[in-house]
């Protein structure tokens, strides 16, 4: 973005840090309707929906929040074999989806080869686009499956605050450290739609911090940005409350709905053209609406949950996740029905990030 646009909406980081700490309802509502207008002007209403397939719940790290860590010795643990990704990217053409998500912990029995294989066959039978999430990989890795036809990847750097980062999020052992914003720009170098995000309210995130995320993900240039609230799952460290890092109360961002709203809001404004969803997070601490609020808050992106039932539970990021027994037919209806009722359109085609420069 330009300095001009940012002097526009009023960006600089200390209005930011100021937005974040806004309590006054009437000046959120301002917030709100800014977001939207320009989310309106910049993508569109359409909501495109972009299947989740989980699948695997392995993972080599020992992130200190996620149910997924390798420490969980209580998971029972899978991996989907190619032909139920492939029957589930058939439910999403079938669905009109655009695209397909494949997200996995950082899952080293996923091979590369075996992976590419997965892309080819899912642009070959159904021409979807395909987005992958798996973790840190090699580079090597990465342009093998660009070049077998994957679209995108997503990889949240979860908060700009490398001792932060590195507390919550320690080196794999035997493999070497890698900067995930550099990770991010060899993604943008190899051809893909990078995406990125943070967790909101993550013990030891300030609002400076939580602000300084917001201007990571401009600086970027990020295609799409995920936000959702820090929700850690119970048998992890962060959940058992085994160490916090010490800051003033008063500095501490809330892993609230609201404080994840105003995430979202800023992030509209401070990125206008990029995909931004109404995660499942949200939805999850706000069954009744908190994907409509998202998405009346600057979102565009929805993602039904096409994962088969019998691993939706056992890929326990966090417990009591939103639409875990739903199949995806009943996911598709319910999430079609909520777009429709804040007088949004369904997305066609795979959604990609429509840049001003491309008009």
């Amino acid at each position: 973005m330009t300095n001009e646009t940012l002097e526009k909406y009023d960006l600089d980081h200390a209005s930011i840090v100021a937005w974040l700490r806004e309590e006054d309802p009437a000046r959120l509502a301002e917030l709100w309707a800014r977001a939207d207008a320009v989310r309106k002007a910049h993508v569109g209403d359409a909501v495109h929906l972009r299947g989740l397939i989980e699948i695997s719940n392995h993972c080599a790290r020992e992130c200190g929040y996620c149910g997924l860590r390798a420490g969980n010795r209580d998971l029972e643990r899978y991996r989907m074999p190619e032909d139920e990704i492939i029957a589930c990217a058939h439910d999403a053409k079938t669905y009109q989806y655009g695209t397909v998500v494949l997200q996995s912990g950082e899952d080293y029995g996923i091979t590369a080869e075996w992976m590419a294989s997965v892309i080819r066959r899912i642009k070959t039978e159904t021409g979807l686009a395909v987005t992958l999430s798996l973790g840190e990989r090699a580079d090597e890795e990465l342009a093998l499956w660009r070049e077998a036809g994957a679209n995108r990847y997503l990889l949240r750097f979860e908060t700009s605050d490398p001792d932060l980062y590195r507390l919550i999020h320690p080196p794999l052992k035997g493999r070497p450290e890698r900067s995930r914003i550099e990770m991010l720009r060899t993604l943008q170098s190899l051809g893909y739609e990078a995406g990125s995000g943070v967790m909101v309210g993550i013990p030891g995130q300030t609002y400076e911090t939580l602000a300084r995320d917001i201007e990571t993900f401009r600086g970027l240039d990020l295609d799409m940005i995920g936000i959702g609230p820090y929700i850690s799952h119970p048998a992890t460290p962060l959940g058992e409350g085994a160490w916090r890092r010490p800051i003033d109360e008063h500095d501490q961002a809330p892993n609230t709905e609201l404080m994840t709203y105003k995430a979202v809001a800023l992030t509209r404004l401070a990125c206008p053209e990029a995909n931004i969803p109404s995660t499942t997070a949200l939805a999850t601490i706000n069954t009744a609406q908190g994907r409509e609020l998202g998405l009346m808050r600057g979102a565009n992106i929805v993602m039904p949950n096409l994962t088969p039932v019998k691993y939706r539970a056992l890929y326990e990021i966090y417990p009591a996740k939103a639409c875990i027994n739903e199949t995806s037919g009943e996911c598709r209806t319910c999430l079609t029905a909520r777009i429709r009722s804040i007088g949004r359109e369904i997305g066609q085609g795979p959604g990609e990030r429509k840049r001003r420069s491309d008009a």
